[in-house]
């Protein structure tokens, strides 16, 4: 995409503003629950939360022009990759990544399983993808983001609980020695105790058990933490926002 066009595309507010077609980019997945638990009020909340949060993202001139975003679901269509709103055929070749100003989210319904690690690994490797398109296209990119969020436990195809969820605890700890992405587990609503396990396994450092469903909060959080990796902040200060974070003290509202 041209810079010319790129302008094109933003809001007129930001009309002024010229954007370099070699801006370093940040590629954030949003890797979301929509199984039958989160039928009701709380994939309810989850849309009206994403809606918010695209409105906040599209009117920050730092992240709109840096941050790319793609969702992935597990639940209501099995594992899947969502282009904006359109959900993408299971082993699409394109991007599910999306520009955040011109990011639009999906409309989600909770239905089916809970294939956890198996979105954990979709993640990865669209991620693995993205950085390797940057590459070749001579583009610089920030260190990658995922949000897991979840109210359970990881299931099998037939609904039944497993433990294959442990087979991917290695390669995430290698994958952040590495610091090829940062990890953020986040358990919402009603999650058990040995939902937490799971969750403190896949990411020891940014790990969350919440009341309710915070989605906004949550997704601010998100937006905070990629304004931090452009700052080229440390270790401390993502976990001293995270810390703020999850005592429900956001630091970007002190």
């Amino acid at each position: 995409m041209s810079s010319e066009h790129y302008a094109e595309t933003l809001p007129a507010q930001y009309a002024d503003i010229e954007i370099e077609n070699n801006a370093q980019r940040l590629p954030l997945v949003l890797c979301l629950d929509t199984s039958h638990s989160m039928s009701g009020a709380p994939i309810q909340s989850l849309n009206e939360a994403l809606s918010e949060w695209t409105r906040e993202l599209h009117d920050d001139v730092s992240l709109s022009y840096s941050v790319e975003v793609a969702v992935v679901t597990f639940g209501a269509f099995g594992v899947s990759a969502w282009q904006g709103p359109g959900l993408l055929p299971q082993a699409s070749p394109v991007s599910p990544f999306v520009p955040a100003h011109q990011f639009r989210p999906p409309q989600l319904t909770a239905a089916g399983v809970t294939l956890m690690p198996e979105a954990l690994e979709l993640s990865m490797r669209i991620i693995a993808a993205r950085k390797t398109e940057l590459r070749q296209l001579g583009l610089q990119y920030y260190r990658p983001q995922i949000c897991l969020v979840t109210d359970g436990l990881p299931t099998d195809v037939s609904g039944h609980l497993t433990e294959d969820w442990r087979r991917v605890v290695p390669v995430l700890a290698e994958e952040h020695r590495a610091k090829r992405f940062r990890l953020y587990a986040i358990g919402v609503g009603g999650i058990s105790d040995h939902g937490v396990e799971v969750l403190e396994a896949f990411a020891p450092t940014f790990n969350a058990r919440l009341q309710g469903f915070p989605f906004r909060e949550l997704l601010q959080l998100m937006s905070a933490s990629a304004n931090a990796e452009q700052r080229g902040a440390g270790d401390e200060v993502f976990e001293k926002l995270f810390s703020q974070f999850k005592t429900q003290r956001p630091a970007w509202e002190s």
